[in-house]
């Protein structure tokens, strides 16, 4: 586990649900290049309305515009692994917004393993 505690780096990064990186998820690309660059974590959020540059409303209100709504992927580091990871979304976010902001962990505790696939160090 990464041990973190204390001023740490908040990577959001928001997106389109139906956003494609070679025919795959832009938000699962995302999640399995952090994992893989053994970032603390990753988590998906999903909105239920929003719009971005092009100013176009998604939105799950509606049957017709029920698809592509609006992901907010949140990321949190230290610094260093944070600003290491950046170069990744420029290859992989054409379309959406990428922010870093100033956090300060107070705790972070994951969970033991339990005979699970992933195992400890996964």
């Amino acid at each position: 586990m990464n041990p973190l505690k204390g001023p740490a780096k908040r990577l959001t990064v928001f997106v389109g649900e139906d956003d494609r990186w070679h025919h795959k998820p832009v938000y699962a690309e995302i999640v399995h290049r952090a994992r893989g660059a053994g970032l603390a974590g990753a988590t998906v959020i999903r909105g239920i309305e929003g719009y971005g540059a092009s100013r176009h409303l998604h939105t799950g209100r509606f049957l017709s515009l029920s698809e592509d709504l609006p992901l907010s992927i949140v990321v949190v580091d230290s610094a260093e692994r944070i600003e290491a990871f950046l170069p990744q979304l420029d290859e992989l976010v054409t379309e959406g917004l990428v922010i870093v902001e100033d956090v300060e962990v107070v705790r972070y505790v994951g969970r033991e393993a339990e005979n699970s696939a992933d195992g400890p160090d996964a």
